[in-house]
């Protein structure tokens, strides 16, 4: 009579892959993975986006209830692949949206080997040679930027946020010591650019300083933070007694691939503990999640391009690297694998330069009793974490393999040149300017005007004159109809699929600049992508002219 739940026990275990090797269970299960992915192979198209792209009912989905009965593995797979339809393709060579990269085959691999088996890297009895493997990659990395592999430390965490919650986290502890047991008992500030990532928002709040002790400092029109303004502002700081938790540097931003100078930062950082006399020194986190990539150049014979870069291409990314160089400087530095590493999401590294610093942030052995009696590393003892997942160190890593530092410098390479010719197709007409022109990534920024205006004089009238506030409001509303139909034109497969962003940067009356935006991730892209940019931006202009 106790038999009748061993029925469904056993179509349960086949569900699983099996713990000892059966070769007919092991057939099924790659074939199950197979079909999923030729279903959802067929939602292919020339459109950048798979399938179609409906209205999602949200009301529905929260009616939605748990069945009595379970269902087979191939019903389940048959409605899963169904929500795939709609998302967009990101190595399509038609997507110019977002900092979100295609993903390769090896580091799909690794993220499916970490799910099959489930390593959990809080602890080396549950990792093992996947938690020997993020000590590689933390290794790779710190010879890469330039810190001392044999001092340098990190560990993967859950995204972009996280390394800088991190970094901050850090700096916390070394201005106000002892905060993680006793809280925050003095006024502390964090700094910032205004072109730096918005979870410094989040950071500040999280971390108990509140936003309003997150000091926003304004960019140079280069989009870097201004340092003669930061020093103002942390002198002032200092002088009416709070204390700076850190200063975070941003390597590669998000709009415009600003980079600060980090060098500078340091230095001012430097002189304000002498001038001071702080016991204590303020941590320089290097928000570097997208710029990290660019370091595989800061060895390249640029002089000699043994790659054949376009003249213009080699000297967007030495531009680049004279800023990038310098990570070493920083205490502790964010990267994104999941960004120009090419892997999927979640993969992200905070390295600090020295891995001691993980040590203010370490509990007691008694308030985890049941874990740690044994092994080499531990880092669920420092972590805000608990359980980590090994997908991304096994993606990172499978990627960091997979290119090498050549391979790295071919596509970085090839997105930047295709970013350059963009531009040059862009300022090759009258009515078009590039508004982040001295910045040397893959992203770039761009407006377009209606007949009649003199774009040769009208970005620095927009900028800096009040009594264009009028004109430039109307611009701004001429190029989100611009971008309502390229966005339109692309989700039918006529165009590129492009972003827009609402405030490139404010002018100096305090109003948002709207620019058209593409970020070219994608190693698919070639000229003839670009050149449809400008095209279908022209099209959209002409008829909006006439209407």
């Amino acid at each position: 009579m106790g038999a009748i739940y061993r029925n469904v026990l056993e179509q349960i275990r086949m569900a699983f892959p099996q713990p000892v090797s059966d070769r007919v269970h092991d057939s099924y299960f790659v074939h199950s993975i197979m079909r999923a992915v030729e279903a959802v192979d067929a939602m292919k198209s020339e459109r950048p986006i798979l399938g179609e792209r409906g209205e999602l009912d949200y009301h529905t989905a929260r009616l939605s209830r748990l069945a009595e009965k379970g269902r087979s593995v191939e019903a389940v797979t048959q409605e899963l692949v169904q929500y795939c339809s709609g998302l967009t393709v990101w190595g399509h060579p038609r997507t110019q949206q977002n900092v979100v990269p295609p993903v390769t085959i090896s580091s799909l691999i690794g993220v499916l080997l970490a799910s099959l088996y489930n390593p959990n890297l809080a602890w080396d009895e549950y990792s093992h040679r996947v938690g020997l493997a993020e000590v590689e990659v933390v290794g790779m990395m710190a010879q890469l930027l330039g810190y001392d592999s044999e001092r340098a430390g990190g560990m993967f965490t859950f995204g972009g946020t996280g390394t800088t919650l991190y970094g901050m986290k850090l700096g916390l502890e070394k201005s106000l010591p002892g905060s993680m047991e006793h809280g925050i008992r003095e006024d502390a500030v964090v700094f910032a650019s205004d072109s730096s990532h918005y979870c410094r928002y989040n950071i500040a709040g999280w971390l108990g300083l509140g936003s309003h002790n997150l000091i926003t400092i304004p960019t140079t029109i280069h989009n870097e933070i201004n340092l003669k303004v930061l020093r103002e502002q942390a002198v002032q700081a200092l002088q009416s007694g709070r204390k700076i938790v850190g200063m975070i540097a941003t390597l590669g931003t998000t709009d415009a691939f600003g980079l600060d100078d980090l060098q500078g930062m340091v230095t001012l950082r430097n002189e304000l503990v002498q001038e001071f006399s702080l016991p204590y020194c303020p941590h320089i986190h290097a928000d570097a999640v997208i710029g990290w990539a660019w370091s595989v150049f800061t060895d390249y014979p640029f002089e000699a391009n043994p790659l054949g870069f376009r003249p213009r291409t080699v000297r967007a990314l030495a531009g680049a690297c004279k800023k990038i160089r310098h990570l070493s400087l920083a205490d502790s530095i964010g990267i994104d694998f999941h960004k120009p590493g090419f892997v999927p999401y979640i993969s992200s590294l905070i390295l600090v330069r020295k891995k001691e610093d993980l040590d203010l942030l370490q509990r007691p052995p008694d308030q985890m009793p049941y874990l740690y009696q044994f092994g080499e590393q531990r880092p669920g003892m420092y972590t805000l974490e608990t359980s980590r997942s090994g997908g991304g160190v096994l993606a990172a890593l499978a990627n960091l393999k997979l290119f090498g530092k050549e391979g790295l410098r071919v596509i970085i390479g090839h997105i930047v040149e295709m970013a350059q010719l963009l531009r040059e197709h862009l300022e090759s007409h009258e009515c078009m300017t590039v508004v982040n022109r001295d910045n040397f990534g893959p992203v770039t920024l761009f407006r377009v005007y209606p007949e009649g205006v003199d774009t040769f004089q009208i970005k620095e009238a927009e900028m800096h004159d009040v009594a264009f506030r009028d004109i430039l409001l109307e611009h701004n509303a001429f190029n989100r109809k611009v971008f309502d139909f390229v966005h339109q034109e692309g989700m039918a497969g006529r165009g590129v699929i492009l972003s827009l962003t609402d405030c490139y940067r404010h002018t100096d009356y305090g109003e948002p600049i709207v620019a058209l935006k593409s970020f070219i991730l994608s190693p698919f892209v070639d000229e003839n992508n670009v050149e449809a940019v400008v095209n279908k931006v022209l099209e959209a202009r002409k008829l909006l002219t006439l209407s």
